[in-house]
């Protein structure tokens, strides 16, 4: 049996998981409709990107629907999948000999068979050929819109294939349907990225003082899931945002690179995930960095981890995930009312919006081949809510048994909305004034975790010291 795996110690990814989802893709497409004999799909794999005009180029990550179906790990690919009888077809390029001398052994095109459990492979200026000889009633390429991107995936093209009568719109909502609920083989993988990440986390946690830098953080992240894990990527840009960083939603961008020095009293909020076989992890930890909550501190994270756990008790198959949203709101309301932050009635405050003012993005996502994956608002399913607050949700699907999402609710103190919710008469009827201005420079707190949706509740696969007593713990050990 062939695997995809760095090292003896890392996880032995099958590449039967990549054989099993292009039949479930298959059947999926012809239960969705009757098709002719004779038709293909037809997807393009990633290709190599040069940095700028140079000959270098950036580390190669392959297009997530191609790595869904075919788990290749070279650049330049094609696969084909007969909806007759699902053989597979890979289509590799056609290398010089000369690149042996660069890139090392050119494999054959036995060896790719092996590899990657393929029924046939061809070189990619055969495809023509091949469909010459099949003779296609209709080629099926991928073309949609990613909800959250906004962006389309591009149908695969080759030269020649105007000839074939193509359609590049039945296939996304199928493939991506497929994609949202994880197979067995996929949440092992799943797991395993998790473990990775929140072993990471952990000595982010044990390494991480005032005085430092954030960047230092981010470095011992990526070197634990690397060294340890054999992740060479990360599923986004590491988020090291400390004192009034951990406000800035997606910290961490080129023009805010984790170069702030960090402070004794700061708070740390770090969202940072590796990624393995192409499976996203996607978890934040929220700490004090010099190891010990202060009252305000505790209050803040405590509303949050609140909210997080009464998310996780009730999450399971056939609860909606809109309603999840608005129990992580009520609940953090409730306790910083609580805290003396709030008065008031907290249903007439989420009527107002209010808590979007402290918590202005959406529960979580689904999460998968990309960290926000895809399948959040398709054809046929519930259409993006207009609500302040649950208008960023990244899905308002149903859940369902093995989808896999992350639970992130947080609280934050950012200066515009602050000044927002001060400046509208709706929202400052319910804020304590003098106790809210206290917290204008706190920052806020996220708690994220990666959790596998069950029929009859949910697990977490975020390993990470959780409560106050927990991470003072845990920390005191440094």
């Amino acid at each position: 049996m062939s695997t995809y795996q760095m090292g003896p110690q890392t996880h032995a990814v099958p590449m039967s998981l990549f054989r099993d989802n292009r039949n479930r893709v298959k059947s999926a497409l012809c239960e969705s409709q009757k098709f002719e004999s004779r038709t293909f799909v037809l997807l393009e794999g990633g290709k190599d990107v040069s940095f700028n005009d140079t000959d270098v180029d950036f580390h190669f990550r392959q297009e997530s629907f191609f790595q869904y179906m075919f788990g290749v790990k070279e650049p330049g690919c094609y696969g084909v999948v007969s909806l007759d009888n699902g053989e597979s077809v890979l289509f590799v390029p056609r290398l010089p000999e000369e690149y042996s001398v660069w890139m090392g052994h050119l494999h054959t095109l036995e060896e790719f068979k092996s590899m990657y459990e393929t029924d046939r492979v061809l070189y990619c200026d055969q495809l023509d050929e091949f469909f010459s000889k099949a003779n296609p009633s209709l080629i099926l390429t991928l073309s949609g819109v990613n909800s959250d991107s906004g962006l389309s995936a591009k149908p695969a093209t080759f030269p020649g294939i105007e000839k074939y009568v193509q359609n590049c719109d039945i296939l996304h909502p199928i493939i991506a349907e497929c994609r949202v609920i994880k197979s067995p083989e996929e949440i092992e993988v799943l797991r395993y990225v998790a473990k990775v990440s929140s072993d990471a986390h952990k000595q982010v946690m044990l390494k991480i003082k005032p005085g430092m830098t954030e960047y230092q953080g981010e470095s011992e992240f990526l070197h634990h899931s690397y060294s340890v894990g054999g992740c060479r990527h990360t599923s986004y840009t590491c988020i090291c945002g400390t004192g009034l960083n951990s406000s800035v939603l997606h910290y961490g961008h080129a023009a805010a690179p984790n170069n702030r020095v960090i402070r004794d009293g700061d708070m740390c909020l770090f969202d940072m995930g590796a990624n393995y076989c192409g499976y996203a992890a996607d978890i934040t930890c929220s700490f004090p960095a010099n190891g010990k909550f202060n009252d305000d501190q505790k209050l803040i994270y405590n509303a949050v981890l609140d909210a997080r756990n009464a998310v996780l008790k009730e999450a399971r198959e056939g609860v909606s995930w809109v309603d999840m949203h608005m129990l992580a709101i009520r609940v953090m309301l409730q306790r910083l009312k609580e805290g003396g932050i709030l008065k008031g009635d907290v249903d007439e405050m989420i009527a107002a919006g209010l808590g979007a003012i402290f918590q202005p993005h959406g529960l979580g996502h689904l999460i998968g081949l990309d960290v926000h994956d895809v399948g959040g608002y398709l054809k046929g399913q519930p259409e993006r809510p207009t609500e302040p607050g649950v208008s960023r949700l990244r899905f308002a699907r149903v859940l369902k048994a093995n989808m896999y999402v992350t639970v992130e609710p947080g609280c934050y103190f950012i200066d515009c909305l602050m000044d927002k919710a001060l400046a509208d008469p709706n929202m400052n009827k319910f804020l304590n004034n003098e106790v809210y201005e206290r917290f204008r420079n706190f920052g806020g707190v996220r708690i994220e975790d990666d959790v596998w949706i069950k029929k009859d509740g949910c697990e977490n696969f975020a390993i990470v010291p959780r409560t106050v007593a927990e991470i003072e713990e845990f920390m005191s050990g440094r």
